[in-house]
């Protein structure tokens, strides 16, 4: 054993050592929240906190663990959408449609207004609405998949609005994008809006039955064991790029891609799907973790922007999407604005995106990166106590 050591270079050990270092954190504080009863989403967050920069620095953020976060919450989504047939999701159109812009416009609102107020720059003050704007769907859906609610009919317009969402806010932040350079490319917004409605309709409306045409084909040619896990591996990582390409993000296409398999599948390639989830999801949890840094609120004014944003973006996201949702119910409206909350690596990226344009200073980043992580991890005990009387799934009666 102490050979086998001696042989093996130190890049590595480096990377075992980072391997079961986060992942295996994520897991036993995972753990932890689940008996001291709350999702165990929730622990893995503490996890990327605790390693990461902020605490305990035994772990850096690097381009090898954003790889493993985006793979992780590919895999996500792509096994919600096993869950969920594309014919239930498309019922609750206007009403996702309703949420979606409520939830754009009333956080964009509210971000503008905070930092404009407090005397920041313009495009700095545009630059946090935007951020306030994008949703994580991941942390919701793991949450409602642990509780077995994907059917229930608030889930329906949690993910429909989210695809909406995406869509919008991609198109925000290519406006903002515009403003801080100085133009604004009216053709090319309106080019990238057309192909990413047109990419997300398509798949959503047409994307179950061809594969129920062309999968059952396959099946009889194939001989490899688990050939149909490999072909929807393929689909995935096919759907995730074409989703890039027309504008929208990969995971909006590894959501479709599962959406449109769903129903044709084995349930073997469920559980191989649940299985590669259970491996890669601890990296895209504890990744938005360690986005965290708690040393840059020393300064209370700072401190008290960052809680003041905060408390706007859960606020916003819930006032907005909950009224969107109104017609399905005040409990129910209550579960949707909540599920819309966490912002994540989406709101992560938004912020990165304006310090590379020079449009946001290095405090604003940080109030921008804490009001993602602390909205992502106040979400999964909102959402735990709105659902906990539904001790059953309840069935979609969506009718819209």
């Amino acid at each position: 054993m102490v050979f086998a050591l001696l042989a093996a270079s130190p890049e590595t050990v480096q990377f075992l050592v980072m391997m079961l270092v986060v992942f295996g954190s994520a897991k036993v504080l995972g753990e932890l929240s689940q008996r001291l009863g709350q999702p165990s989403i929730v622990g893995a967050l503490l996890a990327g906190i605790l390693i990461g920069p902020t605490a305990l620095h035994l772990v850096e953020p690097n381009h090898f663990l954003s790889a493993l976060s985006e793979l992780g919450v590919m895999f996500l989504l792509f096994q919600v959408g096993l869950e969920v047939k594309a014919s239930e999701l498309m019922r609750s159109g206007r009403i996702a449609l309703l949420v979606a812009i409520l939830g754009v416009v009333v956080p964009l609102g509210a971000g503008f207004a905070i930092l404009e107020l407090t005397g920041h720059p313009l495009i700095e003050s545009i630059f946090m609405g935007a951020a306030m704007v994008a949703t994580s769907v991941g942390i919701t859906a793991q949450v409602l998949a642990d509780k077995g609610l994907l059917q229930h009919r608030t889930a329906q317009v949690i993910l429909a609005a989210a695809v909406i969402d995406d869509v919008l806010g991609l198109l925000v932040l290519a406006v903002v994008s515009s403003m801080a350079e100085g133009k604004i490319d009216i053709a090319g917004l309106t080019i990238t809006t057309v192909i990413s409605v047109v990419f997300v309709v398509a798949v959503a409306k047409f994307g179950t039955p061809t594969v129920n045409v062309v999968l059952p084909r396959m099946r009889k040619t194939l001989r490899s064991a688990d050939a149909e896990f490999g072909i929807a591996l393929i689909f995935l990582f096919g759907m995730s790029l074409l989703a890039v390409v027309s504008g929208v993000a990969a995971i909006i296409g590894a959501f479709l891609a599962g959406m449109a398999l769903a129903e044709s599948v084995e349930h073997r390639v469920h559980d191989l799907a649940r299985g590669a989830t259970e491996l890669m999801v601890p990296f895209f949890l504890t990744g938005i973790g360690m986005g965290m840094n708690l040393t840059v609120f020393r300064d209370p004014k700072l401190l008290y922007l960052a809680a003041g944003i905060f408390l706007a973006a859960v606020i916003s996201k819930w006032l907005g999407c909950g009224l969107g949702a109104l017609s399905l119910g005040a409990a129910n409206a209550n579960r949707v604005g909540l599920g819309m909350v966490p912002r994540g690596e989406v709101g992560m990226v938004v912020a990165q995106i304006g310090m590379a344009r020079g449009a946001i200073s290095a405090e604003v980043y940080a109030v921008a990166v804490f009001m993602a992580v602390a909205t992502t991890m106040a979400a999964p005990p909102l959402l735990n106590r709105a659902y906990r009387s539904l001790a059953v799934p309840e069935p979609s009666t969506m009718t819209e």
